[in-house]
């Protein structure tokens, strides 16, 4: 089987290379992709440094502070040319995850506080290392400490990650005041407690003077996401309300009122031992939008980041400046510890609040990406780690810079939100044939589950018909009518069919999704104003008529595993990977697992040695069981939404990288 996979690896790697030759020869058979614009270099370090990235921030001069989790700080000068110097700034911090540079100081947070550091005597080396106030910690591991970023009145921001339960291992809680908060620290050092409800806040952005800060999905947080942090706001997750009581708290709800509403599910088995909460498939669920109506301090986020799509731990929030990348001047840019990836969001006000789309940008780095800054000349630095958290990058550290080639990628430039549905701004003419054809969109909606479990997946999914679309007469620009919008929902946007004029190429990300937390007034289109056309009107059926094939590999009427019946009948044979592949992207399988290598989720050659059967592993899509696999810090959330034929076929094939025992596998419950 490993010779099987590997001929199969190396078929694929002939068609990239069989790409690149396209795209070589003026990109004439094939549409170029984000590695055609974007490319990766790396930022040379000296032989045995390790730079597991916590910090990156540009001095004035041009020179990269680097600072890393096992606790130096670098100076990094000329770190854009072939040669870069790196020189030991400081050592003998604890676990720096932030860095910033002001009035000729360099601050970082550290575990138990926020620290200054000046260079007094001009050596190279920092002199005077200062407490600028100290952060309450228990001692937990997992109270990390993220920032600081400079407030526009040369004030400080950070945040503090959630300890976990030692019983209950999955819950987390503040064990001491400000855990789960983000704090504002004045420039004396006074910690004012500023929001709460924030888990794992590991990216904080300073946009145009306001706070934003990227959370990770776990309990209470259905999904990763981007949040504008305004004083008093509660983002969902309610272990900081512990002091709420408190006199400096500007949060007022407390737990018990959250309780009162949800239930926490803190439950016991027959030994009084916490039983952990899983995903209930067939229950009424609450979602935090409809909290909000009860709780008005809840603060949406300003858009919600897929999870396994966009990213699975997100990180640092940076403003791409005028210049740098192309079309996105003002647009944000968000990394991704999981998926060693950069999303780009757009974002708008509408009555009063933000929101706005997310369009993937950049993947392919070696590392989780946990930090990012712009140098000088307009390229991006992105620091690096993964060791403890898992990442699809497999090295366990780097530092990187993306540079643009200067070329205009074909991309939705931005979504705006319609009174009628989206309109959609793209970075060159459309062609207008394509963009006026109905069937070159699709849009969807659904969101996730206000729960303690941990994740969600995805629910209360719907299709938006597309009834119109209207081309500007430049043709960078059309709009979509839509109906079926859902306020608070995400709404996904794909144009598969949509082409560029010039060359006819594909977008080269045809998927946004748009968090609409308001809905805009004005005017609507009049549909004796817009395209109606469908080309695909004449060659679909509808769904059970008679003539219409089942979907493969599935009977008609047959019931699935789900329900208790036999489903080896379902999987005649192992489907290959070329066959399965699509599933498996589709699902955002390969966002966290690999073939033969662990990621970071175990390799599925290695589910495969666990001996599940065919039934077992569609159970374990639906409820994951994260004990059984302990060597894991990232927990894989419930995938209900899987439709049971896809994950059967999955998992058939899982199950054929062990020998083919396919559907006669044990029924096995071990770890």
């Amino acid at each position: 089987m490993k010779r099987i996979h590997t001929s199969i690896l190396r078929r694929a790697a002939a068609g990239i290379l069989l790409s690149a030759a396209t795209f070589s020869v003026g990109w004439a058979q094939e549409s170029p992709k984000e590695e055609d614009f974007y490319k990766i270099l790396k930022v040379s370090a000296p032989e045995g440094t390790l730079l597991e990235v916590g910090g990156l921030t540009v001095l004035p001069n041009g020179d990269l502070g680097v600072a890393t989790r096992r606790g130096d700080i670098f100076i990094v000068e000329n770190p854009t040319s072939r040669r870069p110097f790196f020189r030991k700034f400081a050592s003998g911090l604890h676990e720096v995850l932030g860095l910033a540079y002001k009035d000729g100081a360099l601050y970082c947070a550290q575990r138990g506080e926020l620290t200054k550091l000046v260079d007094s005597n001009k050596d190279g080396k920092a002199d005077i290392i200062e407490t600028v106030t100290n952060i309450p910690v228990s001692g937990h591991y997992h109270e990390y400490t993220f920032g600081p970023k400079i407030a526009p009145d040369g004030s400080y921001f950070i945040s503090g990650n959630v300890a976990f339960g030692d019983e209950k291992w999955w819950a987390g809680e503040s064990r001491v005041p400000w855990r789960g908060w983000i704090m504002h620290i004045t420039k004396d050092g006074q910690i004012e407690p500023w929001a709460t409800g924030v888990r794992s806040p590991a990216g904080l952005g300073m946009i145009n003077g306001e706070l934003f800060y990227a959370d990770n999905q776990g309990d209470w947080i259905g999904s990763g996401g981007v949040w504008h942090v305004k004083k008093g706001a509660f983002m969902g997750h309610p272990a900081g309300l512990r002091w709420s009581a408190d006199p400096k708290s500007p949060v007022k709800l407390t737990q018990e009122q959250l309780y009162a509403k949800i239930n926490p599910r803190d439950n016991r088995d027959e030994r009084g031992r916490a039983i952990k909460p899983e995903n209930v498939i067939d229950e009424k669920y609450y979602t935090l939008f409809e909290m909000k109506k009860d709780f008005p301090e809840i603060q949406l986020p300003v858009v919600w980041l897929p999870h396994g799509i966009q990213g699975i731990s997100n990180s640092e929030i940076v403003q791409i400046p005028e210049g740098s990348f192309g079309p996105f001047s003002g647009q944000l840019l968000v990394g991704d510890q999981g998926q060693s990836k950069i999303t780009r969001v757009f974002m708008e006000k509408v009555k009063g609040e933000y929101q706005g789309a997310s369009i993937d940008f950049r993947s392919g780095f070696r590392s989780g990406v946990l930090r990012m800054a712009w140098a000088k000349d307009g390229s991006l630095f992105v620091g690096e780690t993964n060791r403890g958290w898992g990442s699809a990058g497999d090295a366990d550290e780097g530092l990187q810079r993306l540079t643009w080639n200067n070329q205009m990628p074909f991309e939705m430039r931005a979504v705006r939100a319609m009174p009628d549905g989206f309109e959609v701004e793209f970075t060159t003419p459309v062609d207008r044939k394509s963009a006026e054809d109905l069937a070159s969109y699709s849009v969807e909606s659904f969101i996730y589950k206000y729960h303690p479990v941990y994740g969600s997946p995805t629910v209360n999914k719907e299709t938006c018909s597309v009834k119109g679309v209207k081309v500007s007469a430049d043709g960078l620009k059309a709009r979509v009518i839509v109906d079926n919008l859902r306020q608070y929902y995400i709404h996904n946007l794909t144009l598969e069919g949509v082409r560029a004029a010039q060359g006819s190429y594909s977008l080269v990300h045809p998927t946004a999704y748009y968090t609409l937390n308001n809905l805009p007034e004005g005017q609507k289109l009049a549909m004796n104003e817009v395209s109606t056309f469908n080309s695909s009107a004449s060659k679909t059926a509808p769904a059970g008529k008679k003539g219409v094939p089942a979907k493969p590999g599935v009977k008609t009427g047959t019931k699935t595993a789900a329900t208790g019946t036999k489903t080896g009948a379902l999987i005649a044979k192992a489907p290959t990977f070329e066959e399965v592949k699509p599933l498996l992207n589709r699902h955002t399988c390969t966002a966290c697992h690999n073939a033969e290598k662990r990621q970071v989720g175990p390799a599925f050659v290695d589910v495969a040695k666990k001996g599940y059967s065919n039934e077992k592993i569609l159970e374990l899509i639906y409820n994951p069981k994260p004990q059984n696999w302990p060597d894991y810090s990232t927990e894989m959330p419930p995938m209900p939404q899987v439709p049971k034929a896809d994950a059967m076929k999955i998992a058939a094939w899982i199950n054929s990288l062990a020998g083919g025992n396919g559907g006669t596998a044990k029924n096995a419950d071990q770890p």
